[in-house]
């Protein structure tokens, strides 16, 4: 089929298509007769020696060898090749432009036309071009055998050639298992279809690809997983054109993993800073359980309770054992909608009652983690003679369970359950140490918000039981009042009212604010607020009974600071008296509409020491309204201080209204919201026409 091209192109291009080495080298082809006559000069001869076809055809082989090499020697070759027999050598020949140039020859004998006679056919290279690529050769040849790196050979069908023995080991298959076959078919358990389309890629571009990951198990390790890193490069030959890939391959499992577990690691360093900044924040019992399942969810499961004992949701105190079984209510779900498994689950708020052979009762028992890392229906045999949800729970996908004591202080709490559908695995040591660390946290904040809930119920408790049960004014006051604890246990406390009757049917209208919080200070209230009572029933003039409730404040073990105001009025007359200590100025209302503050020395907080009071009269028109207050009822974030004062005294302009309504609408109109600070306010209504009430 190739009669009609000249022989030489037919060696060029069988060369040419051969690659490697052979097809990098030129190679010139020359013909002589039997008698040693050039009957053919190809272009590859013409470029390594310089000589035109028409200047060499018809003469002797042995015309071309250097003058000062050794003749004999050329002879010899081409001699013992004609008779017969192939031989290669070295030799120096001439070039046309006069140098010398050191060929590497191979000749072999071809039959003559004529009885008896054999022509030779020479091939030719440069000496020095062989030896360079034979050496490339070695090179290769020894980095493939010995290299730790795989390494494959690939044509441009993606049939394996070639691997090294590095590769083979990798793989588990020798390399004859390979050769002439494609990667899906040598190993059906990696992403072969992902690798071939890289390696297409770099036949089609030219650029290489590195660091492309396969995955999967081979014959070397059939039962676990693998993780390689391939690097694809093109092979072509001098012309530029593809003849196939070559592919190396690095085992990177153990640094995958490693790398997998570090990025784990960061994960879960994430999610506890996160549920350290997210849990408990609020002091509120349900909100802490329910900011426990929205962290955990997708994070760490695909659905999650918190229960707590019942007990505690009624704000009661841990039971003393389990013995018997447990009800806990359920006050944290995740996800609350759009879940197969959480519509299975009980909703927030219902109580849930188990026996003591119970898994719930059994964690919480033992107070360690209950685990089913693969959830199926054998599993669940134990649970279904108490429940039919489990079984439910393993149809609607879940396969793996884990439950986590919620323990506090050496308390039991309750207990987070966590469920997981998708295909991820089941829960293993780590996340039982992540859910764990978790519940461990919110266990903390559910036990704060406990002791919150009962240090808060004492204080208000203690607070209320320290204020003036019965206010009974004297004939022409008109008294009504109301103390609104704060919402925060820290700032329940200090602030009391009292309304005390004085001699000559005078009384004094004290209110006052210790400047601490919680129980601590609502007992040194209570103890200023009977002291205050004592020193008026001996008609004290006023400042000389702010110096004898600062001596009080002295005789504590802990240094304490209170604001105080006392005003004595004579309802017959309409004269009054105010000595200030640092609190802030009453209001009056008069009939009129006029709305004023008693502009009076502001004094400093009793305890301070060293500063003499003043006592500052005025008079009151008769029906007049004086209004008393701490600080809690004007003082708002980011608001200054006069524009609430202003507030104040624009809600008094109707001094007519029934004291009630009034001491309402302060209270609605200047805290809207949960108070931050105890509010104690005392309205009343001075002169001869007023009638005693109690508000």
């Amino acid at each position: 089929m190739h009669d009609d091209l000249p022989l030489e192109d037919l060696i060029s291009g069988a060369a040419q298509d051969a690659g490697g080495w052979l097809g990098a080298l030129p190679v010139a082809l020359v013909a002589t007769s039997a008698d040693g006559q050039i009957v053919r000069w190809n272009h590859g001869a013409q470029d390594l020696l310089g000589y035109a076809p028409p200047q060499v055809l018809g003469r002797h082989i042995a015309d071309l060898l250097h003058p000062g090499a050794d003749r004999s020697l050329g002879r010899s070759l081409w001699e013992t090749a004609a008779t017969g027999r192939g031989v290669m050598g070295t030799v120096t020949t001439w070039h046309r432009d006069g140098h010398p140039l050191e060929l590497e020859i191979w000749a072999c004998p071809v039959t003559d036309r004529r009885p008896g006679a054999s022509a030779v056919l020479v091939f030719a290279a440069d000496a020095h071009a062989a030896r360079r690529i034979r050496g490339s050769s070695a090179v290769w040849d020894g980095l493939f055998a010995r290299s730790p790196v795989g390494i494959a050979v690939l044509d441009t069908q993606l049939r394996f050639l070639q691997v090294n023995p590095a590769l083979e080991a990798m793989n588990g298959l020798a390399e004859s298992a390979h050769v002439g076959r494609r990667l899906a078919e040598v190993l059906p358990e990696v992403n072969a279809g992902e690798m071939e389309a890289a390696m297409r890629r770099v036949l089609e571009s030219g650029e290489p690809v590195l660091d492309r990951r396969r995955t999967g198990r081979t014959p070397a390790d059939p039962d676990h997983d693998r993780v390689w890193s391939c690097s694809y490069v093109r092979v072509q030959d001098p012309g530029g054109r593809p003849i196939g890939v070559i592919a190396s391959l690095l085992d990177v499992t153990e640094q995958q993993r490693d790398h997998t577990e570090a990025e784990a690691g960061r994960r879960r360093l994430a999610l506890l800073s996160e549920a350290s900044a997210r849990i408990g924040s609020s002091l509120d019992l349900e909100r802490t359980a329910q900011e426990l399942a929205d962290l955990a969810v997708p994070h760490l499961a695909d659905a999650v309770t918190v229960d707590v004992l019942e007990t505690l949701a009624h704000g009661g105190e841990p039971g003393m054992g389990l013995t018997g079984g447990i009800a806990l209510r359920r006050l944290g779900k995740a996800p609350l909608a759009g879940s197969a498994v959480t519509h299975i689950l009980a909703p927030r708020g219902r109580t849930l009652t188990f026996p003591a052979a119970a898994p719930y009762t059994q964690a919480l028992s033992d107070r360690q983690p209950f685990l089913i890392s693969r959830l199926d229906e054998r599993s669940v045999d134990p649970a279904a003679r108490h429940s039919p949800k489990p079984a439910q729970l393993v149809k609607a996908g879940v396969h793996s369970f884990l439950m986590i004591p919620l323990v506090a202080r050496d308390v039991v709490l309750g207990i987070a359950t966590f469920y997981r559908t998708r295909p991820v695995g089941p829960f293993g040591s780590d996340d039982v140490t992540l859910a764990g660390e978790l519940g461990a946290r919110a266990a903390i904040s559910i036990d704060n918000a406990r002791l919150y809930h009962h240090e808060h119920e004492t204080a208000v408790v203690l607070q209320r039981s320290m204020l003036p049960q019965h206010v009974t004014p004297p004939a022409g006051i008109e008294i009504a009042h109301r103390y609104l604890p704060a919402s925060d246990v820290n700032e329940v406390g200090g602030d009391w009212y009292d309304v005390l009757p004085l001699s000559g049917g005078r009384a004094a209208l004290l209110i006052g604010d210790v400047m601490g919080h919680g129980i601590a200070a609502a007992a040194v209230m209570g103890r200023l607020s009977a002291t205050v009572r004592a020193l008026a029933r001996l008609d004290m003039p006023p400042t000389a009974l702010l110096h004898h409730l600062e001596a009080t404040l002295a005789d504590l073990a802990a240094p304490m600071l209170a604001t105080f105001l006392y005003v004595v009025c004579d309802p017959a007359t309409g004269r009054c008296t105010v000595t200030r200590a640092g609190h802030p100025p009453p209001a009056v209302a008069e009939p009129d509409g006029t709305v004023r503050l008693i502009e009076t020395p502001p004094g400093v907080p009793l305890g301070v020491g060293g500063v003499a009071f003043t006592t500052t009269e005025f008079e009151l028109p008769p029906g007049s309204v004086l209004v008393l207050y701490t600080d809690g009822l004007i003082e708002a974030r980011s608001r200054d201080i006069d524009e609430r004062l202003t507030e104040l005294t624009g809600l008094l302009t109707e001094p007519h209204q029934p004291l009630d309504h009034l001491c309402d609408s302060l209270i609605a109109h200047l805290v809207p919201a949960s108070a931050d600070d105890d509010i104690a306010l005392l309205v009343a209504r001075i002169g001869p026409d007023s009638l005693p009430a109690v508000g």
